[in-house]
């Protein structure tokens, strides 16, 4: 094989194309997109400052609030820098190996997140279901093996894919239909059988996906099974109010994930901007919404907040 083949099919860089068939407005496109951007790192920001500065957040709720919210930080920042360069410099080009690096960070706390859900939704179920064994429960080793295994299983996970797509050629050229490095999108430019690249995406994404969520579902049967059991209507209220902001959390992450599934089989001939929008709004959607539930309902973080305006008020 030439030099000039090899360098065609295995390129340096790739071109991140935005969202195709909407170039002409993606500057328009940017103004949301770097509102939810703001949006997401401050809100984040500010929820682990305030979990680190106050000793009495320093609970089971909160360190997985915390999780969460870094999460959220790490989501953000390796992708929309990116984007919003595309957006407002026509800044294309990324590197073969930092696009495998974002895509491996995307999906990976993509997985930790869904882990760290779950973590929250067995919180509320001990929180409720089993109150006088809280703390001999949930106790700061089981915290730290918690947020281990869930940063494990997605290092597991999402460690073959970089390695998977390296031993491909690109021979549809270097021209990556979208505004960050997804896994699918990079897997169309390869030549060759790209079945099982296929096959582990999905079932991986079952995996994850059908798994946490049918644990968070059967947590919440469990909780609704011991609220309706509390003899009145003001426990059961307040039962209740404290999955509030879980349950905003779980709708938050999980809706855009359910929206764009049905999408991508319902409107298959939908034009590829549909899809990639879609893709966006899953991806921001969660770290620009996720302090701002646990801020309004959340009171000791609400207080806080508040306080530290009067302060500067003062």
């Amino acid at each position: 094989m030439s030099a000039s083949n090899i360098t065609s099919t295995h390129p340096a860089v790739f071109l991140l194309v935005g969202i195709p068939g909407l170039e002409h407005l993606h500057v328009w496109i940017s103004i949301p997109f770097c509102f939810a951007c703001i949006l997401a790192l401050l809100g984040n920001s500010t929820l682990l400052f305030i979990i680190q500065a106050d000793a009495s957040l320093h609970e089971p709720m909160y360190l997985f609030l915390a999780m969460l919210a870094t999460i959220d930080l790490v989501l953000s920042s390796t992708t929309l820098p990116k984007m919003l360069a595309i957006f407002w410099f026509k800044d294309q080009e990324i590197n073969v190996y930092a696009c495998l690096v974002q895509m491996f960070f995307l999906h990976s706390f993509s997985i930790m997140e869904s882990a760290v859900l779950l973590a929250m939704a067995f919180d509320r179920y001990v929180t409720i279901c089993k109150p006088l064994h809280y703390t001999s429960v949930l106790t700061r080793p089981l915290i730290t093996k918690i947020g281990m295994a869930a940063m494990t299983r997605a290092v597991t996970l999402m460690t073959p894919l970089p390695f998977l797509l390296r031993r491909f050629h690109y021979c549809r050229g270097p021209m990556i239909a979208h505004c960050y490095c997804e896994h699918m999108a990079v897997v169309r430019l390869a030549c060759g059988d790209t079945r099982f690249n296929n096959i582990y995406g999905i079932a991986v994404a079952m995996f994850v996906v059908v798994l946490d969520l049918l644990f968070v579902i059967l947590s919440y049967i469990f909780i609704l099974r011991a609220v309706l059991q509390l003899a009145s209507q003001e426990a059961r209220y307040k039962a209740f109010g404290t999955c509030v902001s879980h349950k905003g959390a779980i709708l938050s992450t999980y809706t855009p994930v359910v929206i764009s599934s049905v999408m991508h089989r319902v409107a298959r001939r939908a034009a590829p901007h549909v899809h990639i929008l879609l893709a966006i709004f899953y991806l921001l959607f969660p770290p620009m919404v996720n302090p701002i539930i646990y801020g309004v309902k959340t009171k000791q973080i609400r207080d806080h907040v508040l306080s530290l305006f009067r302060k500067k008020a003062k």
